[in-house]
């Protein structure tokens, strides 16, 4: 993981070339950011997520998009 880097999902689908690990912890947020949940955030279409992963942790800020990933 790199400072920046960005990854775009589209639905359950982990994007390319980002780790299981930080996918197997945030997939269930990006889906739930996906179909309009009313956040716990101040912005209701992000999230900020930490890895599980002790060792490297690595926190993403999670955000919706308006149109459509390919």
């Amino acid at each position: 993981m790199k400072v920046e880097q960005v990854y775009i999902a589209n639905g359950w689908e982990k994007p390319d070339g980002m780790c299981n690990s930080a996918w197997e912890s945030m997939s269930a947020f990006v889906m739930t950011l996906a179909h309009g949940y009313d956040g716990w955030m101040k912005n209701k279409k992000s999230a900020m997520i930490s890895c599980n992963d002790g060792f490297r942790p690595v926190s993403f800020l999670i955000e919706t998009m308006a149109e459509d990933a390919e």
